[in-house]
């Protein structure tokens, strides 16, 4: 999909619902029955109203939101389905990473605007499709997460990216390792969300977004009209200021949990508990994945090794088991192979992590969208 997609198809279908107001371009996740969690032709229905929007002039911000009454904007991706896909030729779960991740890529440079409200349930591909937008605001039903280092998986829709970069040194990296959950403001306070707003007002803050881009001059309004209504104050996320990075500041897993042994703390206790059931494999691609992430310098370069990484690892022992063990069975009790971070060796990582055959690379959308 390149260029202008032309006029988007107004109202429900796959998942979503696309209407306009004025000047607002409203995306409305309706897949209520599985927390709105994404699916391929969601990705490509959300993608195809962005570029429509982005070069219409009549269209100054757009707002990403979900269809009321249901307690998840968005729990992450179709799962089972790339766990299938894994299971087989993979190729329906290089598909979906492909429309997800350049879906995710668009929302990060697009030129206008985004409002995603991150009301609910917001983990993995919700994490994507919110995190990556300028405005982003919590409610006190927010619950945000990266958890998927307790399937197998990786804190893939560009964690490379944004979890180096939060404010607190190191936060990123407990994040990922753990799939520890924010709640409310702390969702603020760690710098994943730009503004809280209480859910009594947040109908109100939506009309004023709306009515910022009517006007035509959404990045002044929306700043001015969110910051009037900005309730966050500061939380205490870690035990104390600089916790994080004197624990979780090494360049291995392994010298991550000794530093959290060696800590008496009974937070330091609980997280090195929380660690030791974690994939051996998947916490060792994610450190080396924010690493990475940390050293490059644009975000099209993170979602390319991201890609690289989704492909190998959906057809790897740990997220078929993880799966099934969280998902499937529920039991909570997956197999890990390798069983023991000694076990996971550098060669396992290097083939992770090695470039795709050529013409089965990760692209941008086009190169109207500065791959940034």
């Amino acid at each position: 999909m390149t260029g202008n997609a032309g006029a988007p198809s107004l109202g429900a279908a796959d998942g979503i619902v696309l209407t306009r107001e004025g000047g607002l371009g409203r995306i409305v996740l309706d897949r209520p029955e599985a927390l709105h969690a994404l699916d391929s032709a969601m990705c490509l229905r959300m993608t195809s109203a962005l570029l429509a929007w982005r070069d219409d002039p009549g269209i100054g911000a757009i707002t990403i939101t979900h269809h009321q009454g249901t307690r998840g904007f968005c729990a992450g991706g179709d799962i089972r389905m790339l766990a299938e896909s894994g299971a087989g030729d993979g190729s329906a779960a290089r598909a979906f990473f492909h429309a997800e991740y350049r879906l995710n890529h668009l929302i990060h440079a697009f030129p206008k605007p985004i409002v995603a409200v991150m009301d609910g349930i917001t983990m993995g591909g919700g994490v994507g499709i919110s995190v990556h937008a300028p405005i982003r605001i919590a409610t006190e039903r927010t619950v945000f997460a990266m958890p998927e280092t307790g399937i197998g998986l990786f804190p893939d829709v560009g964690g490379g990216w944004f979890l180096p970069r939060l404010p607190e040194p190191e936060l990123g990296t407990w994040l990922a390792l753990t799939g520890e959950r924010l709640k409310g403001q702390d969702v603020v306070a760690a710098g994943v969300a730009t503004h809280f707003i209480p859910t009594e007002i947040l109908d109100s803050a939506l009309a004023q977004i709306a009515g910022a881009a009517m006007a035509h001059e959404p990045a002044r309004a929306l700043a001015s009209g969110l910051a009037a209504l900005d309730e966050s104050s500061p939380r205490t996320l870690v035990p104390a200021p600089g916790a994080l990075m004197a624990l979780f500041g090494h360049q291995t897993v392994e010298a991550i949990l000794d530093a959290l042994e060696a800590d008496s703390g009974e937070w330091a206790t609980r997280t090195l508990a929380t660690l030791r059931t974690r994939s051996p494999q998947t916490l060792k691609v994610a450190l080396r994945q924010l690493r990475a992430g940390a050293r490059m310098t644009s975000f099209a370069e993170v979602m390319a090794m991201e890609y690289r990484i989704g492909c190998r690892v959906v057809h790897r022992h740990d997220f078929l088991e993880g799966v099934r063990a969280v998902i499937v069975d529920k039991d909570n009790a997956p197999r890990w192979s390798p069983s023991t971070l000694e076990a996971v060796d550098e060669a396992m990582l290097e083939a992770i992590f090695a470039p795709l055959p050529p013409g089965q690379e990760w692209t941008p959308l086009d190169a109207a969208i500065t791959p940034s």
